[in-house]
């Protein structure tokens, strides 16, 4: 039997990019959006995780990045799938955490270099805001969030569809 060296079968081993955003609300409930300036939708408070980066932990990093402020971040409320498309070879995985909720957007600093502006819209309107696979995801977010379901990582919710970039 013949063993293959075991940096050499890691390194043949398929890869993916993640993502990680967190779902803030406001007291009322409505969800808090971010506008990218460099793409024409809008998404929830996040990004690329970095190289070795734990979900959990890029999640903070792009929200105080993002948002200059520092959120608890909270259970694990969605995991999604999202195809290779275009220019991106590989497919993404996107964790959605509970981040809370932001009584005061006054201490939003904007990262202008890559962000626009913010609101706060009610989850009903959230898929006016976001590709169709994104807005699922958001909308699995809100259910384990009012559910209770996200208790560990094993309540995670998982949007089960295979389609594209979201």
């Amino acid at each position: 039997m013949t063993f293959t060296d075991e940096a050499v079968w890691y390194a043949s081993l398929p890869t993916a990019y993640g993502t990680a955003a967190a779902l803030i609300s406001a007291p009322a409930g409505e969800v808090l959006l971010v506008k990218p300036n460099y793409r024409a939708h809008w998404s929830l408070p996040g990004g690329i995780l970095e190289d070795g980066e734990p979900p959990h932990a890029g999640c903070a990093r792009e929200v105080r990045e993002e948002l200059g402020i520092d959120v608890p971040v909270g259970p694990l409320l969605a995991v999604d799938w999202v195809a290779p498309e275009g220019p991106r070879p590989k497919p993404m995985i996107a964790f959605v955490f509970d981040g809370g909720v932001l009584a005061d957007p006054s201490a939003i600093v904007l990262q202008e270099a890559e962000l626009d502006e913010f609101r706060f819209v009610p989850p009903s309107a959230v898929p006016g805001y976001l590709p169709p696979p994104m807005a699922l995801r958001v909308a699995a977010a809100v259910t384990a969030r009012g559910s209770g379901a996200a208790a560990s990582y094993g309540g995670a919710v998982y949007v089960p569809t295979v389609r594209g970039a979201g």
